[in-house]
Parts: structure tokens; sequence; C-alpha cells
């Protein structure tokens, strides 16, 4: 068996990851449930917000939606409770609540 070579984490490349971890076909990030990952909800109160999409700017994941009607709600299965959405929001319209036990 050959001696691997131990590089320094400046020099290693992802050709450098080691085989085992879930990789799967590109472009499938739709199919997994990440909102399952969150502790806390954002919710938001349609009688605070200004309908300026800072939320949905802000949001790391896209997990922000537009409605018809102008206003925006979390998509709650991609949703990881990160809480951007609410600390961008200029009139605090959106407050991070518990995730209620299934």
């Amino acid at each position: 068996m050959a001696e691997r070579k131990l590089k320094a984490p400046e020099e290693l490349t992802w050709r450098d990851l080691e085989v085992g971890g879930v990789i799967t076909d590109a472009g499938n990030a739709c199919l997994r449930r990440t909102g399952d990952w969150r502790a806390e909800k954002p919710v938001i109160d349609k009688e605070k917000c200004s309908k300026c999409g800072l939320c949905w700017l802000y949001c790391p994941d896209g997990a922000i939606r537009a409605l018809e009607d102008g206003y925006y709600e979390p998509d709650l299965f991609y949703c990881k409770g990160c809480g951007i959405c609410a600390k961008v929001c200029p009139r605090e319209a959106i407050a991070m609540r518990e995730e209620e036990e299934a």
C-alpha cells in the first residue's frame, strides 16, 4: 500500500477529499427537505410588513417566496431558520419562533 503524503489545509483541493460523502446528481437540492434541520422558524407579521423584499433578497437559501399580493412568506420546506431575514427586516415584521415538536 502506498504511503499518503499529508497536505496542509491551504494546499487541499476538492480532489483531495476522501470518498464517502453524499455526492449525488447535480441540481437535486430541490429534493432535500433542508427545513427539517431548523430549530426556529420565521413568522411574518403582515401588519408590519412593507413588502420591501429585503428578506427575500438576503435569504441565503432562497427560502423566501414572493406572493401575488406583494407579501413574502418563508418556504418552510427549505428554510433552515438562520434568522437573517428577521435581522434585515427594517420594520421588525419577522420574528423567529421556536419550532414546535412533531
